[in-house]
């Protein structure tokens, strides 16, 4: 099967899925590469309107020799210059590659500036980029990322158009704006939807197997505390529970515990729901440098504007609260194991899984340490880099510790 885009309403996160998570292809379909075609040959009538006027990267240079101008005589061989090719930028920087299903999810992601219209590429382009998904998959390295916008990652994703391949105003729009993003936003609100659901069902069956009083995790004693993520946490967590539940606060168990937990789940409730918001918003976002802004009655020739769009600015706080709301959870699951034991009687055997978790506790919370803008160090430009990817791989590695330390609950509450 295949996914056919033919407007940005069709960069969804179920079409993510299906290309990212179950290796289908994209077709571009036939009003998108009509909308391409026109809008590119908008962009070439406002460029020959006056090739001196200031368009980032196709009238002048990229990056610190922005203030450079290419003349206009030699602006068509520049542009034939401009492509990831295989430079420097094309060289790995050590740290193994990123998932072949994150590669996916990128190339989907970078479809939806080509389909917009607003990027100045041919349809021809875009079908390429397209077909990119076929394989063989690029490799792109996991380190290195750093630097401005996230182009170090994307000219690895489009090492095969050579240079030459392009024209005025598309050897920028493979590399400018911010499709990794999104693409990690999308992967994330995905795998920790199955995640949460994981945590509510094995920590569900833990409150059983305490004892722990159902009545406190019930909808109508969270919905006063005046938030929809508590409310549908509670919601997800009784129905995870035992049908016959349990009646009261057996074995010691206050019901603070099971209030405590609705709380935590919520946390990442709320965490999830923002990560998802980046990912619906960012899947359908034009960001490309510089953008082209189609025609209007003011601007009959549309105009070409430089934007920030190469730093999405909602994916790495979103992904930030989601490593702390997995990080705290696995706490959680610490305490979860302590009261169980505590109230069992049994003794853990030598090779008790328990024995895990101080260290699963440790690591979790130096994963949830917040990703924030890095220092530029020696940066002749003025902008400021990307940390989307640093930010993924921190609540990634959160997201697994919590995956280790529901394991330990499991098998610690199955001995109950």
């Amino acid at each position: 099967m295949t996914v056919v885009v033919d407007g940005l309403q069709d960069f969804t996160i179920e079409h993510y899925r299906r290309v990212a998570f179950d290796g289908e292809g994209v077709v571009i379909g036939p009003t998108a590469r009509a909308h391409m075609d026109r809008s590119r040959s908008q962009f070439v009538r406002l460029l020959d309107s006056d090739r001196t006027q200031f368009i980032y990267g196709v009238t002048s240079n990229f990056g610190p020799r922005a203030r450079q101008v290419i003349p206009p005589q030699q602006q068509s061989t520049h542009a034939r210059g401009v492509g990831p090719g295989r430079g420097s930028w094309g060289r790995g920087f050590g740290g193994g590659h990123l998932d072949q299903r994150v590669v996916r999810g990128i190339l989907f992601a970078r479809l939806a500036n080509f389909v917009s219209g607003s990027a100045k590429v041919r349809s021809v382009v875009a079908e390429r980029a397209a077909a990119l998904l076929d394989g063989p998959l690029p490799e792109v390295p996991l380190d290195g990322e750093v630097g401005a916008g996230e182009v170090l990652p994307l000219v690895h994703m489009m090492r095969s158009f050579e240079r030459g391949d392009l024209e005025e105003g598309e050897g920028g729009a493979l590399s400018n704006g911010s499709p990794v993003a999104a693409a990690l936003a999308a992967a994330s609100a995905l795998t920790g939807r199955r995640r949460l659901a994981e945590a509510t069902t094995v920590l569900a069956r833990s409150l059983a197997a305490q004892g722990a009083p159902r009545q406190p995790c019930e909808a109508p004693a969270v919905r006063a505390w005046g938030d929809a993520a508590d409310v549908a946490a509670a919601e997800r967590l009784v129905a995870a529970l035992p049908p016959q539940g349990s009646a009261g606060a057996a074995g010691g168990v206050i019901p603070a515990s099971s209030t405590r937990l609705v709380a935590f789940l919520g946390q990442a409730e709320r965490a999830l729901g923002a990560v998802g918001h980046a990912a619906r918003v960012s899947l359908r976002s034009v960001t490309d440098n510089p953008v082209y802004l189609l025609p209007d009655d003011d601007h009959p020739l549309g105009r070409a504007v430089s934007t920030g769009g190469y730093h999405n600015a909602m994916t790495y706080p979103a992904l930030n609260d989601l490593a702390a709301a997995w990080a705290e959870l696995v706490v959680v699951a610490d305490r979860h194991v302590r009261t169980l034991r505590r109230h069992s009687g049994l003794q853990p055997e030598a090779d008790d899984p328990a024995a895990a978790l101080p260290g699963l506790v440790m690591e979790a919370r130096a994963a949830a340490v917040a990703t924030l803008l890095p220092a530029a160090v020696n940066d002749p430009q003025d902008d400021v880099s990307a940390p989307a990817l640093s930010a993924w791989r921190r609540a990634g590695r959160a997201g697994e510790l919590l995956d280790a330390a529901l394991g330990v609950v499991d098998q610690v509450a199955g001995e109950r």
